[in-house]
């Protein structure tokens, strides 16, 4: 009896489902001999929003199966459903009275503050390669930090492609070799991604979370465990990261995968860790397997923007969230529930493939479907959220500044020096989406004219005053007020914005 009573008073650790990770804070420490593990399924937090049933599915599938993991170590796993996460705590108190429950840092400002009010202990979290303390230390007395700073500072900290005190190769990036548009033939070149069998552990989550869901139900694309992501990370740094860099920023309807890593649902939700990913890499470029050019634009992502969005999150919340400095309030369009409601090539071949998959790759939801909500004025607030239930690998701190500040620009410059508007011109370069489109891209005017190209200079005539000042725009402003067609150019992007609220663009 003694020994069953000190089992039960020992200290509970609850890991949330985006901490599946044996090293990650707390857990890294703990033994099954010492710890109780927590993990709490909130019917609440599943009601909350209408998620892609891929998402919701990777995210409590990959939880069920990592405390799974750790029964089969030896842990006491408390693995509860409960209507909130408030209440799924106060019944663990009630069933096993621990010692103390502590957490690792949350992922989310509302986390964290609920932790807080639960009075519970939170340990640093080390599931990033920069804390947000270090990167305080880093800024010191500035206001802002601009990527490229913080990504070089990054590579020496972490001695990551360095020769000392220079980059390797004597650059720090390689974008001009990274950024060429498709190829014209050979869409077939890209190795088809991994999948694996579903389970009954699948079956039964998809039975609990699909009826407050939409798209289509996984085809076991996403791996939910730790040994499925780590053989992801293989195969793509062995098939896909040699290839990687050259069109990383190129899109074809044709291939919605090509040498992109879809490593980001693993590393969003923990089964991945970032140090292990860029360590992967890096030694595949020493090995001589993988081009300079590739590595470094991988590796960028990594540990450049990824960091640095998440930083950019833990330095501006909570009111970064709301901002919304183009006073851009359209509703999000029907054609983002319905793709359907468009004839824009290039808009519906991403939200048909956002529909069967729960992804598309950067340059897709910045140029595609972010640079249209830009230059369409729709609400920044309303993007992010249906981003957020849309993506696998979303997160608030995912969303809010790539799309607040990268996509919409809501931030007034705070992440980003200038709004990322294109026109036609830029989606015909880099896809193959307007071949074959009922839309022209070279017209601005006419019931032909490209939605892109008459929003792009409509755009920046609507915000002419603001951007007129800014040295990277400015060029494009002063062109669109040139514009013979100017006045007739805003009466077609005043049809072609009710045509888009009504569902007929």
């Amino acid at each position: 009896m003694v020994l069953y009573a000190e089992a039960m008073s020992m200290p509970s650790i609850w890991v949330f489902g985006d901490q599946l990770n044996r090293g990650i804070g707390a857990l890294a420490e703990a033994q099954p001999a010492t710890h109780r593990v927590l993990f709490i399924e909130s019917a609440a937090k599943i009601g909350s929003r209408r998620w892609h049933v891929q998402r919701a599915h990777f995210i409590v599938a990959s939880m069920r199966k990592f405390a799974a993991e750790l029964r089969a170590e030896g842990f006491q796993v408390d693995y509860r459903f409960a209507p909130t996460m408030r209440e799924g705590v106060e019944a663990h108190n009630n069933e096993f009275n621990p010692i103390e429950i502590v957490a690792t840092e949350p992922n989310s400002f509302s986390s964290r503050q609920m932790l807080a009010g639960l009075g519970i202990r939170t340990v640093a979290s080390n599931q990033f390669l920069c804390h947000p303390d270090d990167y305080r230390a880093f800024m010191g007395t500035r206001k802002s930090i601009k990527m490229e700073d913080f990504y070089r500072w990054q590579r020496k900290r972490l001695d990551v492609l360095m020769d000392g005190d220079e980059p390797i190769g004597g650059r720090w990036n390689f974008d001009e070799e990274n950024r060429q548009p498709p190829p014209k033939t050979g869409h077939d070149r890209w190795p088809d991604p991994q999948r694996y069998e579903l389970d009954q552990v699948d079956r039964d989550v998809l039975e609990a979370v699909s009826a407050n869901c939409w798209g289509v139900p996984p085809i076991g694309q996403w791996a939910t465990t730790r040994d499925g992501a780590r053989e992801r990370l293989t195969y793509f740094v062995d098939h896909l990261l040699p290839m990687f860099g050259e069109h990383e920023d190129a899109m074809l309807n044709t291939n919605w995968h090509l040498a992109h890593s879809l490593l980001s649902p693993y590393l969003n939700n923990g089964l991945l860790l970032p140090g292990e990913v860029v360590a992967a890499a890096h030694a595949a470029f020493n090995e001589g397997k993988v081009p300079l050019n590739s590595a470094e634009g991988f590796i960028r992502q990594v540990i450049g923007w990824r960091e640095y969005i998440w930083n950019c999150y833990w330095q501006w919340m909570p009111e970064y969230a709301g901002m919304n400095a183009l006073d851009a309030n359209r509703n999000l369009p029907p054609m983002f529930t319905n793709a359907s409601k468009t004839s824009m090539s290039c808009m519906k071949s991403v939200l048909e493939g956002t529909y069967e998959r729960s992804y598309s790759h950067h340059i897709e939801r910045l140029m595609v479907l972010g640079n249209f909500s830009l230059i369409a004025g729709i609400n920044p607030q309303q993007l992010t959220s249906w981003m957020w239930n849309s993506y696998v690998d979303a997160a608030e701190w995912v969303m809010v500044p790539n799309v607040v500040g990268m996509s919409q620009y809501a931030d007034g410059g705070m992440l980003a020096t200038k709004p990322y508007a294109s026109g036609g011109a830029y989606i015909d370069r880099m896809s193959n989406h307007c071949k074959g489109c009922v839309y022209d891209r070279k017209k601005r005017t006419g019931e032909d004219a490209c939605p892109f190209t008459v929003l792009y200079w409509d755009f920046f005539l609507r915000h002419q005053e603001r951007f007129v000042k800014n040295p990277r725009v400015a060029r494009q402003v002063r062109a669109a007020q040139q514009l013979q067609d100017g006045d007739e150019l805003q009466q077609v992007a005043a049809v072609m914005l009710k045509k888009l609220d009504q569902g007929k663009l």
